[in-house]
Protein backbone atom coordinates (compact mmCIF):
# COMPACT_ATOMS: atom_id res chain seq x y z
CA UNK A 1 0.00 0.00 0.00
CA UNK A 2 1.36 3.51 -1.12
CA UNK A 3 2.06 5.90 1.99
CA UNK A 4 -0.12 8.90 2.01
CA UNK A 5 1.74 12.37 2.71
CA UNK A 6 0.79 15.63 4.12
CA UNK A 7 2.44 17.12 1.20
CA UNK A 8 1.09 20.47 2.37
CA UNK A 9 2.34 20.67 5.94
CA UNK A 10 5.61 19.25 4.52
CA UNK A 11 5.82 22.14 2.13
CA UNK A 12 5.29 24.54 4.43
CA UNK A 13 7.60 23.17 7.21
CA UNK A 14 10.34 23.42 4.56
CA UNK A 15 9.58 27.24 3.72
CA UNK A 16 9.46 28.25 7.27
CA UNK A 17 13.09 26.70 7.66
CA UNK A 18 14.36 27.54 4.06
CA UNK A 19 13.28 31.49 4.52
CA UNK A 20 15.58 32.10 7.66
CA UNK A 21 18.15 30.29 6.44
CA UNK A 22 18.50 31.75 2.97
CA UNK A 23 18.01 34.82 4.17
CA UNK A 24 20.90 34.78 6.28
CA UNK A 25 23.00 34.81 3.24
CA UNK A 26 22.18 38.38 2.31
CA UNK A 27 20.99 39.73 5.87
CA UNK A 28 24.46 40.31 7.19
CA UNK A 29 25.84 42.34 3.93
CA UNK A 30 25.07 45.59 4.94
CA UNK A 31 26.36 45.69 8.77
CA UNK A 32 30.24 44.77 6.98
CA UNK A 33 31.18 48.68 7.46
CA UNK A 34 29.75 48.31 10.83
CA UNK A 35 31.72 44.85 11.81
CA UNK A 36 35.07 46.54 10.28
CA UNK A 37 34.46 49.32 12.90
CA UNK A 38 33.63 46.96 15.83
CA UNK A 39 36.18 44.27 16.04
CA UNK A 40 39.04 46.30 13.93
CA UNK A 41 39.70 44.16 10.55
CA UNK A 42 39.70 45.43 7.45
CA UNK A 43 37.55 45.19 4.24
CA UNK A 44 39.06 42.22 2.75
CA UNK A 45 38.56 40.46 6.04
CA UNK A 46 35.22 41.44 7.10
CA UNK A 47 34.19 40.18 2.97
CA UNK A 48 34.93 36.52 4.31
CA UNK A 49 31.83 36.78 5.95
CA UNK A 50 30.13 36.69 2.93
CA UNK A 51 32.67 34.94 0.45
CA UNK A 52 33.39 32.29 3.15
CA UNK A 53 29.51 31.73 3.34
CA UNK A 54 29.26 30.99 -0.10
CA UNK A 55 32.53 28.91 -0.03
CA UNK A 56 31.09 26.69 2.19
CA UNK A 57 27.93 26.36 0.62
CA UNK A 58 29.78 25.17 -2.36
CA UNK A 59 31.99 22.57 -1.05
CA UNK A 60 28.83 20.88 1.12
CA UNK A 61 26.43 20.81 -2.27
CA UNK A 62 28.23 17.68 -4.09
CA UNK A 63 28.03 16.01 -0.66
CA UNK A 64 24.15 16.28 0.00
CA UNK A 65 23.75 13.75 -3.02
CA UNK A 66 25.25 11.40 -0.46
CA UNK A 67 23.58 12.37 2.80
CA UNK A 68 20.44 12.06 1.20
CA UNK A 69 20.26 8.80 0.27
CA UNK A 70 22.27 8.01 4.22
CA UNK A 71 19.92 9.80 6.18
CA UNK A 72 16.02 10.38 6.16
CA UNK A 73 14.20 13.02 5.48
CA UNK A 74 13.34 14.50 9.08
CA UNK A 75 16.73 13.61 9.98
CA UNK A 76 18.61 15.64 7.57
CA UNK A 77 16.31 18.34 7.73
CA UNK A 78 15.83 18.28 11.64
CA UNK A 79 19.73 17.72 11.48
CA UNK A 80 20.49 20.73 9.37
CA UNK A 81 18.43 22.84 10.67
CA UNK A 82 19.68 22.13 14.11
CA UNK A 83 23.15 23.03 13.05
CA UNK A 84 21.92 25.68 11.52
CA UNK A 85 20.73 27.46 14.33
CA UNK A 86 23.83 26.42 16.73
CA UNK A 87 25.83 28.95 14.29
CA UNK A 88 23.25 31.51 14.92
CA UNK A 89 23.51 31.42 18.85
CA UNK A 90 27.44 31.77 18.24
CA UNK A 91 27.32 34.12 16.04
CA UNK A 92 24.84 36.08 18.00
CA UNK A 93 26.97 35.70 21.11
CA UNK A 94 30.15 36.47 19.10
CA UNK A 95 32.79 38.90 21.75
CA UNK A 96 35.64 38.76 18.28
CA UNK A 97 35.87 38.13 14.88
CA UNK A 98 36.99 34.62 14.63
CA UNK A 99 33.86 34.37 16.90
CA UNK A 100 31.73 35.21 14.68
CA UNK A 101 33.26 33.58 11.43
CA UNK A 102 32.96 30.42 13.17
CA UNK A 103 29.26 31.08 13.68
CA UNK A 104 28.54 32.27 10.02
CA UNK A 105 30.45 29.41 8.46
CA UNK A 106 28.22 26.92 10.93
CA UNK A 107 25.30 28.56 9.36
CA UNK A 108 26.41 28.02 5.82
CA UNK A 109 26.60 24.41 6.90
CA UNK A 110 22.99 24.30 7.33
CA UNK A 111 22.27 26.97 4.37
CA UNK A 112 24.08 24.85 1.99
CA UNK A 113 22.39 21.60 2.84
CA UNK A 114 18.89 22.46 3.17
CA UNK A 115 18.22 23.81 -0.62
CA UNK A 116 19.17 20.21 -2.39
CA UNK A 117 16.88 18.21 0.40
CA UNK A 118 13.87 20.64 -0.10
CA UNK A 119 14.53 20.38 -3.89
CA UNK A 120 14.95 16.26 -3.77
CA UNK A 121 11.54 16.05 -1.31
CA UNK A 122 9.43 18.17 -3.47
CA UNK A 123 10.24 16.28 -6.66
CA UNK A 124 9.41 12.56 -4.98
CA UNK A 125 6.34 14.32 -3.41
CA UNK A 126 4.31 16.07 -6.27
CA UNK A 127 3.91 14.16 -9.91
CA UNK A 128 5.66 16.51 -12.59
CA UNK A 129 2.51 18.19 -14.28
CA UNK A 130 2.17 20.37 -11.07
CA UNK A 131 5.74 20.94 -9.91
CA UNK A 132 6.14 23.88 -11.50
CA UNK A 133 3.51 25.51 -9.03
CA UNK A 134 5.51 23.74 -6.20
CA UNK A 135 8.59 24.97 -7.14
CA UNK A 136 7.58 28.28 -7.91
CA UNK A 137 6.00 28.80 -4.74
CA UNK A 138 9.09 27.65 -2.95
CA UNK A 139 11.00 30.00 -5.52
CA UNK A 140 9.68 32.80 -3.71
CA UNK A 141 11.21 31.77 -0.80
CA UNK A 142 14.91 31.22 -2.82
CA UNK A 143 14.30 34.98 -4.36
CA UNK A 144 11.97 36.90 -1.71
CA UNK A 145 14.07 36.39 1.41
CA UNK A 146 17.32 37.52 -0.40
CA UNK A 147 16.03 40.65 -1.80
CA UNK A 148 14.51 41.49 1.51
CA UNK A 149 17.55 40.33 3.27
CA UNK A 150 19.87 44.01 2.90
CA UNK A 151 16.23 45.99 3.24
CA UNK A 152 15.39 44.33 6.44
CA UNK A 153 19.02 44.36 7.48
CA UNK A 154 19.32 48.38 7.02
CA UNK A 155 16.13 48.70 9.76
CA UNK A 156 17.17 46.06 12.10
CA UNK A 157 21.31 47.35 12.85
CA UNK A 158 19.84 50.98 12.61
CA UNK A 159 17.14 50.32 15.53
CA UNK A 160 18.56 47.38 17.54
CA UNK A 161 22.17 46.83 16.21
CA UNK A 162 24.47 44.03 14.77
CA UNK A 163 23.72 41.39 17.36
CA UNK A 164 20.07 40.98 16.60
CA UNK A 165 20.58 40.03 12.78
CA UNK A 166 21.21 36.75 14.09
CA UNK A 167 18.80 37.36 17.81
CA UNK A 168 15.97 37.65 16.10
CA UNK A 169 16.48 34.26 13.71
CA UNK A 170 16.88 32.06 16.46
CA UNK A 171 12.98 31.94 17.83
CA UNK A 172 12.10 31.24 14.25
CA UNK A 173 14.81 28.49 13.79
CA UNK A 174 13.52 27.07 16.93
CA UNK A 175 9.61 26.84 15.30
CA UNK A 176 11.06 25.59 12.59
CA UNK A 177 12.42 23.07 13.99
CA UNK A 178 9.44 21.97 16.81
CA UNK A 179 6.96 22.58 13.52
CA UNK A 180 9.11 19.85 11.23
CA UNK A 181 8.82 17.30 14.75
CA UNK A 182 5.39 17.55 14.44
CA UNK A 183 4.65 17.28 10.70
CA UNK A 184 7.66 16.23 8.65
CA UNK A 185 7.27 12.54 6.83
CA UNK A 186 9.90 10.57 5.34
CA UNK A 187 10.46 10.69 1.71
CA UNK A 188 11.94 8.61 -0.59
CA UNK A 189 14.02 5.75 0.77
CA UNK A 190 17.20 5.31 2.68
CA UNK A 191 19.70 3.34 0.27
CA UNK A 192 23.32 4.46 1.82
CA UNK A 193 25.51 4.00 -1.19
CA UNK A 194 29.52 3.74 -0.21
CA UNK A 195 31.17 6.74 0.32
CA UNK A 196 34.50 7.51 -1.63
CA UNK A 197 36.56 9.60 -0.24
CA UNK A 198 39.05 10.73 -2.51
CA UNK A 199 35.68 11.85 -4.77
CA UNK A 200 34.98 14.10 -1.33
CA UNK A 201 38.49 15.17 -1.69
CA UNK A 202 38.28 16.52 -5.08
CA UNK A 203 34.84 17.79 -4.93
CA UNK A 204 35.96 19.92 -2.08
CA UNK A 205 39.39 21.07 -4.01
CA UNK A 206 37.65 21.55 -7.35
CA UNK A 207 34.33 23.42 -6.13
CA UNK A 208 35.93 25.18 -3.28
CA UNK A 209 39.02 26.39 -5.40
CA UNK A 210 36.74 27.46 -7.87
CA UNK A 211 34.37 29.33 -5.68
CA UNK A 212 36.98 30.91 -3.75
CA UNK A 213 39.70 31.97 -6.58
CA UNK A 214 36.82 33.27 -8.70
CA UNK A 215 35.57 35.31 -5.39
CA UNK A 216 38.98 36.59 -4.66
CA UNK A 217 39.95 37.34 -8.25
CA UNK A 218 37.73 40.47 -7.58
CA UNK A 219 39.09 41.68 -4.38
CA UNK A 220 42.88 41.16 -6.13
CA UNK A 221 44.82 44.39 -7.06
CA UNK A 222 45.81 42.05 -10.23
CA UNK A 223 42.96 40.15 -10.86
CA UNK A 224 42.68 37.33 -12.82
CA UNK A 225 46.65 38.29 -13.81
CA UNK A 226 47.60 37.36 -10.40
CA UNK A 227 50.16 34.22 -9.75
CA UNK A 228 47.93 33.17 -6.67
CA UNK A 229 44.32 33.62 -7.97
CA UNK A 230 46.14 31.55 -11.74
CA UNK A 231 47.20 28.72 -9.53
CA UNK A 232 44.32 28.34 -7.43
CA UNK A 233 41.65 28.23 -10.56
CA UNK A 234 44.40 25.80 -12.06
CA UNK A 235 44.01 23.72 -9.18
CA UNK A 236 40.61 23.68 -8.79
CA UNK A 237 39.72 23.09 -12.44
CA UNK A 238 42.48 20.01 -12.83
CA UNK A 239 40.93 18.42 -9.16
CA UNK A 240 37.14 19.25 -10.90
CA UNK A 241 37.98 17.37 -13.94
CA UNK A 242 39.42 14.05 -11.84
CA UNK A 243 36.68 14.39 -9.79
CA UNK A 244 34.31 13.93 -12.77
CA UNK A 245 36.63 11.32 -14.35
CA UNK A 246 36.65 9.18 -11.42
CA UNK A 247 32.60 9.50 -10.99
CA UNK A 248 32.31 7.88 -14.62
CA UNK A 249 34.01 4.89 -13.25
CA UNK A 250 32.36 4.18 -9.96
CA UNK A 251 29.20 2.41 -9.81
CA UNK A 252 28.47 4.19 -6.69
CA UNK A 253 29.54 7.53 -7.78
CA UNK A 254 29.03 10.60 -5.23
CA UNK A 255 27.69 12.77 -7.55
CA UNK A 256 26.24 11.10 -11.02
CA UNK A 257 27.34 13.37 -13.49
CA UNK A 258 25.19 10.63 -16.33
CA UNK A 259 22.22 13.08 -15.92
CA UNK A 260 24.20 15.35 -17.99
CA UNK A 261 23.42 12.38 -20.75
CA UNK A 262 19.75 13.83 -20.07
CA UNK A 263 19.52 16.60 -22.91
CA UNK A 264 16.59 18.28 -21.49
CA UNK A 265 18.55 18.74 -17.83
CA UNK A 266 22.19 19.72 -19.69
CA UNK A 267 20.23 22.72 -21.41
CA UNK A 268 18.55 23.73 -18.54
CA UNK A 269 20.83 23.82 -16.14
CA UNK A 270 22.90 25.83 -19.01
CA UNK A 271 20.28 28.65 -19.54
CA UNK A 272 19.77 28.37 -15.41
CA UNK A 273 23.82 28.71 -14.86
CA UNK A 274 23.61 31.96 -17.47
CA UNK A 275 20.54 33.53 -15.63
CA UNK A 276 22.15 33.35 -11.97
CA UNK A 277 25.32 34.81 -13.31
CA UNK A 278 23.35 37.78 -14.76
CA UNK A 279 21.45 38.41 -12.11
CA UNK A 280 24.62 38.18 -9.70
CA UNK A 281 26.32 40.20 -11.35
CA UNK A 282 23.93 42.97 -12.28
CA UNK A 283 22.99 43.21 -8.21
CA UNK A 284 26.60 43.65 -7.78
CA UNK A 285 27.77 45.95 -10.95
CA UNK A 286 24.46 47.75 -11.06
CA UNK A 287 24.40 49.69 -7.12
CA UNK A 288 28.13 50.51 -7.83
CA UNK A 289 26.85 52.43 -11.38
CA UNK A 290 24.38 53.97 -8.98
CA UNK A 291 26.70 54.94 -6.78
CA UNK A 292 29.42 56.38 -8.70
CA UNK A 293 28.46 58.36 -11.47
CA UNK A 294 24.57 58.29 -10.88
CA UNK A 295 25.64 59.98 -7.16
CA UNK A 296 22.86 57.65 -5.33
CA UNK A 297 23.92 56.66 -1.48
CA UNK A 298 23.55 52.75 -0.75
CA UNK A 299 20.71 52.96 0.74
CA UNK A 300 18.87 54.76 -1.76
CA UNK A 301 20.55 52.63 -4.62
CA UNK A 302 18.94 49.79 -2.37
CA UNK A 303 15.77 50.75 -2.67
CA UNK A 304 15.84 51.64 -6.31
CA UNK A 305 16.60 47.92 -6.57
CA UNK A 306 14.16 46.31 -4.31
CA UNK A 307 10.65 46.88 -6.66
CA UNK A 308 12.20 44.56 -8.86
CA UNK A 309 14.20 42.00 -6.75
CA UNK A 310 10.09 41.59 -4.53
CA UNK A 311 8.78 41.62 -8.44
CA UNK A 312 11.15 38.43 -8.99
CA UNK A 313 10.11 36.50 -6.04
CA UNK A 314 6.91 37.01 -5.97
CA UNK A 315 5.97 36.27 -9.50
CA UNK A 316 7.63 32.60 -9.02
CA UNK A 317 4.55 30.78 -8.27
CA UNK A 318 2.98 32.89 -11.16
CA UNK A 319 5.75 31.79 -13.72
CA UNK A 320 5.49 28.28 -11.97
CA UNK A 321 1.59 27.83 -12.53
CA UNK A 322 2.06 28.92 -16.03
CA UNK A 323 5.09 26.44 -16.52
CA UNK A 324 2.40 23.81 -15.51
CA UNK A 325 0.00 24.84 -17.87
CA UNK A 326 2.02 25.78 -21.53
CA UNK A 327 5.24 24.02 -20.74
CA UNK A 328 8.76 25.56 -20.74
CA UNK A 329 9.04 27.03 -24.52
CA UNK A 330 5.82 29.71 -23.83
CA UNK A 331 8.43 31.31 -20.89
CA UNK A 332 11.71 30.74 -21.45
CA UNK A 333 11.96 31.85 -25.03
CA UNK A 334 10.56 34.84 -24.34
CA UNK A 335 11.86 35.37 -21.21
CA UNK A 336 15.81 35.25 -22.95
CA UNK A 337 14.83 37.64 -25.48
CA UNK A 338 13.44 40.38 -23.10
CA UNK A 339 16.74 39.40 -21.28
CA UNK A 340 18.94 39.85 -24.57
CA UNK A 341 16.58 43.64 -25.34
CA UNK A 342 17.80 44.52 -21.03
CA UNK A 343 21.07 43.69 -21.95
CA UNK A 344 21.34 45.68 -24.58
CA UNK A 345 20.08 48.86 -23.09
CA UNK A 346 22.35 48.57 -20.12
CA UNK A 347 25.01 48.08 -22.39
CA UNK A 348 23.69 51.42 -23.56
CA UNK A 349 23.22 53.06 -20.31
CA UNK A 350 24.61 56.80 -19.26
CA UNK A 351 23.88 59.13 -16.67
CA UNK A 352 22.11 60.87 -18.68
CA UNK A 353 19.23 58.02 -18.61
CA UNK A 354 16.01 59.14 -16.50
CA UNK A 355 15.96 57.25 -13.08
CA UNK A 356 12.26 55.81 -13.56
CA UNK A 357 13.27 54.38 -17.16
CA UNK A 358 16.15 52.73 -14.92
CA UNK A 359 13.84 51.66 -12.57
CA UNK A 360 11.44 50.18 -15.20
CA UNK A 361 14.33 48.21 -17.29
CA UNK A 362 15.78 46.64 -13.83
CA UNK A 363 11.80 45.49 -13.09
CA UNK A 364 11.91 43.94 -16.78
CA UNK A 365 15.47 42.06 -15.98
CA UNK A 366 13.87 40.59 -13.42
CA UNK A 367 10.59 39.68 -14.59
CA UNK A 368 12.55 37.99 -17.21
CA UNK A 369 14.50 36.14 -14.81
CA UNK A 370 11.55 34.80 -12.91
CA UNK A 371 10.22 33.27 -16.19
CA UNK A 372 13.60 31.37 -17.08
CA UNK A 373 15.29 30.43 -13.97
CA UNK A 374 12.74 28.44 -11.92
CA UNK A 375 10.79 27.14 -15.53
CA UNK A 376 14.20 26.03 -16.73
CA UNK A 377 15.36 24.39 -13.57
CA UNK A 378 12.39 22.40 -13.06
CA UNK A 379 12.27 21.62 -16.60
CA UNK A 380 15.61 19.87 -16.45
CA UNK A 381 14.97 17.88 -12.80
CA UNK A 382 11.69 16.46 -14.74
CA UNK A 383 13.49 14.43 -17.31
CA UNK A 384 15.71 13.06 -14.78
CA UNK A 385 14.56 9.26 -13.45
CA UNK A 386 13.86 8.79 -9.13
CA UNK A 387 17.07 7.32 -8.72
CA UNK A 388 18.86 10.52 -9.99
CA UNK A 389 16.98 12.82 -8.31
CA UNK A 390 19.66 13.50 -5.59
CA UNK A 391 22.57 13.94 -8.16
CA UNK A 392 20.10 16.57 -10.59
CA UNK A 393 19.56 18.59 -7.12
CA UNK A 394 22.87 18.63 -5.84
CA UNK A 395 24.39 19.28 -9.14
CA UNK A 396 22.05 22.05 -9.94
CA UNK A 397 22.22 23.82 -6.56
CA UNK A 398 26.58 23.42 -6.71
CA UNK A 399 26.47 25.50 -9.61
CA UNK A 400 24.38 28.06 -7.61
CA UNK A 401 27.25 29.40 -6.03
CA UNK A 402 29.84 28.70 -8.94
CA UNK A 403 27.54 30.36 -10.74
CA UNK A 404 27.32 33.39 -8.77
CA UNK A 405 31.05 34.01 -7.43
CA UNK A 406 31.91 33.53 -12.05
CA UNK A 407 29.56 35.77 -12.63
CA UNK A 408 30.29 38.57 -10.01
CA UNK A 409 34.11 38.10 -10.83
CA UNK A 410 33.99 38.06 -14.47
CA UNK A 411 31.87 40.93 -14.92
CA UNK A 412 33.55 43.35 -12.27
CA UNK A 413 37.25 42.17 -13.47
CA UNK A 414 35.58 43.13 -17.19
CA UNK A 415 34.24 46.48 -15.67
CA UNK A 416 37.78 47.38 -14.37
CA UNK A 417 39.38 46.68 -17.59
CA UNK A 418 37.36 48.94 -19.52
CA UNK A 419 37.48 52.02 -17.26
CA UNK A 420 41.47 51.31 -16.97
CA UNK A 421 41.85 50.80 -21.17
CA UNK A 422 39.23 53.96 -21.17
CA UNK A 423 41.62 56.13 -18.75
CA UNK A 424 44.81 55.22 -20.83
CA UNK A 425 43.35 56.22 -23.88
CA UNK A 426 42.55 59.45 -22.27
CA UNK A 427 46.06 60.03 -20.60
CA UNK A 428 46.28 63.50 -21.25
CA UNK A 429 43.21 64.22 -20.05
CA UNK A 430 42.46 66.42 -16.80
CA UNK A 431 41.48 64.20 -13.91
CA UNK A 432 38.48 65.01 -12.17
CA UNK A 433 34.98 63.36 -11.09
CA UNK A 434 33.82 63.50 -14.41
CA UNK A 435 36.22 61.24 -16.27
CA UNK A 436 36.29 58.77 -13.45
CA UNK A 437 32.50 58.78 -14.42
CA UNK A 438 32.96 58.01 -18.10
CA UNK A 439 35.29 55.50 -17.77
CA UNK A 440 33.26 53.73 -14.98
CA UNK A 441 30.15 54.03 -17.42
CA UNK A 442 32.64 52.83 -20.36
CA UNK A 443 33.72 50.10 -18.06
CA UNK A 444 29.97 49.07 -17.35
CA UNK A 445 29.36 48.93 -21.18
CA UNK A 446 31.87 46.23 -21.43
CA UNK A 447 30.74 44.25 -18.99
CA UNK A 448 26.80 44.31 -20.25
CA UNK A 449 28.76 43.14 -23.77
CA UNK A 450 29.75 40.15 -22.25
CA UNK A 451 26.56 39.73 -20.43
CA UNK A 452 24.29 39.99 -23.93
CA UNK A 453 26.69 37.54 -25.42
CA UNK A 454 25.46 35.08 -22.75
CA UNK A 455 22.10 36.21 -23.30
CA UNK A 456 22.17 34.85 -26.64
CA UNK A 457 23.73 31.89 -25.79
CA UNK A 458 20.92 31.41 -23.42
CA UNK A 459 18.44 31.98 -26.07
CA UNK A 460 19.85 29.43 -28.45
CA UNK A 461 19.73 27.23 -25.78
CA UNK A 462 16.31 27.85 -25.04
CA UNK A 463 14.80 27.18 -28.76
CA UNK A 464 16.05 23.70 -28.49
CA UNK A 465 14.59 22.80 -25.19
CA UNK A 466 11.48 20.46 -24.96
CA UNK A 467 8.86 19.70 -22.49
CA UNK A 468 10.56 16.58 -20.15
CA UNK A 469 8.54 14.32 -17.63
CA UNK A 470 10.28 11.82 -15.35
CA UNK A 471 10.38 8.19 -17.34
CA UNK A 472 9.07 7.38 -14.05
CA UNK A 473 6.22 8.78 -13.70
CA UNK A 474 5.34 7.91 -17.48
CA UNK A 475 5.10 4.29 -16.57
CA UNK A 476 2.69 4.82 -13.68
Amino acid sequence: MEKKFNSKAILITFMIGAFFAILNETLLNIALTELMTVFGVDAPTVQWLATGFMLVMGILMPVSALLIQWFTTRQMFIGVMTVFLFGTVIAACAVNFPMLLTGRMIQAVGTGLLIPIIMNALLLLYRPEVRGKIMGTFGLVIMFAPAIGPTLSGVIVDLLGWRWLFIIVIPFAIFSILFAMKYLQNVGEVTRPRADLLSIILSTIGIGGIVYGFSSAGEDPDGFASAKIIAVIAISLISSVLFVLRQLKLDEPLLDVRVFAYKNYTRGVVIFVIVIMAMFASEIVMPMYLQGPLGFTAKTAGLLLLPGALLNGLMSPAMGALFDKFGPRKLIIPGTIVLIGVMVFFSRINPSVPMWSFIIVYIILMLSISAIMMPAQTNALNELPKHLYPHGTAISNTLQPVAGALGVSVFVSIMNQGQKSFLAEHKGAAAGEQLMNEAMTHGVHHAYWFALALSCIAFLAAIFIKKAVSPDFDKE
